[in-house]
């Protein structure tokens, strides 16, 4: 992998784990409110692990395989 591939992934990974943060905190702000649109929860939360998954994909390509 190239330097400049290196970099972008970690700036690609670095946003999504901010907006996953964030996400993390309006899900906690909203349910210590009790006044939330369940359906808009839902939609945060399914966001929420599709970044997630991002972030291991990315990390999983960043971290080298030891064994291989």
């Amino acid at each position: 992998m190239l330097d400049s591939e290196k970099q972008a992934l970690q700036r690609l990974l670095e946003e999504l784990q901010l907006e996953h943060r964030d996400l993390d905190d309006i899900i906690d702000r909203l349910h210590s409110s009790g006044q939330f649109d369940p359906l808009q929860l839902q939609r945060m939360k399914k966001r929420k692990l599709k970044l997630k998954d991002q972030i291991a994909q990315i990390e999983n390509r960043l971290i080298p395989d030891i064994l291989a």
